[in-house]
């Protein structure tokens, strides 16, 4: 429920971090703007020069990857040779231990039709019969010694396949622990490109303040939102004061208030594609889709991106002073245009579930600044930050505004 440029304050921090926007709180003037496009332009050259140097560490992780599989697979095969001829040596070792036992049985000499007895009992003399029964003795010692040996071999091979098997399980670890790393540069590069649009949208924005201001005659190092009010009041354009909230729909529920680092309300209703009016008479400061096009941000969180958040930012005057009120996950639009004067019954869109979100609903924020052309960065625009509850009751659910 939260969307990309609009979203908690536990991914505002890590986002607010990589990208180092300034910390200040206060208006800006046109000095501090034309600034901050330079310091934003030199952050995006950065981060793009921290991609590369991920990208190449992740090749190389790979690769390192690719060389352990290798060795594992080697080591499976060892392992598997190893265990077949520990089989076929078991099998040898039976056999022979039979035939050890078997010297009255049919144990072929040379022909293969003499038993031993037959050999040893088949002599002409004593001298021939003692002959034969030391014949018959070394080849019982000869099994013997082929068994001791089939033994020893059994036990080297089953003592190399213990250590092929640990060789094994390092290996593992150590492809695991490469994924980890790998894992870990690849969310940081999501995390840098992620970053990079809204770092774009910003130079974009400071540089549109610049030339809007200017338009304005605001001066170099005069406070803009003063500026501004000082040109509004003199044309006779200025808004009027609004001194009550209304809730943006009709009829609904709250799903989420301002708690546990969440920057607005989410609201939803039965109608999942309920019109969506100001909150008070003002003007379209606004209308933009966020950079939430990739799910690294929502996914990380339980949530998955399906598009861009379409947003409508109105601008009141409240007792003298602007505050900003945003709608996010807007279905669609409504006639709406920048500039455009709404009331409070204007319809500026339709209830949605555009950008990182779960399900249809309305993400409501507002602000005594904003970052695109309202006299802010977006830094200060998320440390100022007002409680939608603070201006507008909301009950558990409500029938009418």
């Amino acid at each position: 429920m939260k969307n990309r440029l609009l979203i908690g304050a536990s991914i505002i921090v890590t986002l607010v971090a990589s990208v180092a926007l300034p910390a200040d709180t206060s208006a800006k003037t046109i000095q501090e703007f034309e600034a901050e496009v330079s310091r934003y332009t030199q952050e995006l050259e950065t981060k793009k020069a921290n991609l590369a140097k991920n990208e190449a560490e992740v090749q190389e992780i790979i690769k390192k990857i690719n060389e352990i599989e290798g060795q594992i697979e080697a080591a499976e095969t060892e392992i598997e040779t190893l265990q077949k001829e520990i089989e076929e040596s078991e099998a040898e070792i039976k056999r022979k231990s039979e035939e050890s036992k078997s010297i009255i049985s049919y144990y072929q000499v040379s022909n293969g039709e003499n038993s031993y007895l037959e050999y040893a009992f088949g002599a002409t003399d004593i001298t021939d019969m003692v002959y034969r029964l030391s014949i018959v003795e070394q080849l019982t010692e000869y099994n013997d010694n082929i068994m001791t040996e089939l033994e020893q071999l059994i036990k080297k091979n089953q003592e190399k396949q213990k250590e092929l098997a640990q060789k094994e399980e390092e290996l593992k670890g150590l492809k695991s622990e490469l994924k980890t790393e790998q894992a870990r540069i690849e969310a940081d590069s999501a995390s840098i490109r992620e970053s990079m649009p809204s770092i774009q949208d910003q130079i974009s924005s400071a540089k549109e303040s610049v030339r809007y201001y200017k338009s304005l005659g605001c001066g170099a190092s005069e406070d803009i939102q003063k500026c501004e009010y000082r040109v509004s009041q003199a044309s006779g354009s200025s808004l009027p004061s609004v001194g009550f909230f209304s809730r943006p729909i009709d009829y609904g529920y709250v799903v989420r208030g301002m708690w546990g680092g969440h920057m607005g309300y989410d609201l939803s209703s039965g109608n999942k594609n309920i019109a969506i009016h100001p909150i008070a008479a003002g003007v379209v400061h606004a209308i933009y889709t966020d950079a939430c096009t990739t799910s690294y941000w929502c996914s990380s969180m339980g949530y998955w991106c399906n598009g861009n958040a379409k947003i409508v930012v109105v601008k009141h005057n409240y007792n003298g002073s602007y505050i900003y009120s945003s709608y996010v996950h807007l279905s669609s639009y409504g006639n709406v245009w920048v500039g455009q004067y709404v009331s409070k019954d204007s319809v500026i869109g339709y209830m949605g579930t555009t950008g990182c979100s779960t399900g249809e609903h309305l993400h409501l924020e507002i602000a005594n600044c904003h970052w695109k052309n309202g006299g802010c960065s977006y830094n200060a625009y998320t440390n100022r930050l007002i409680n939608p509850g603070n201006l507008i009751n909301f009950p558990g659910s409500w029938s009418n505004r």
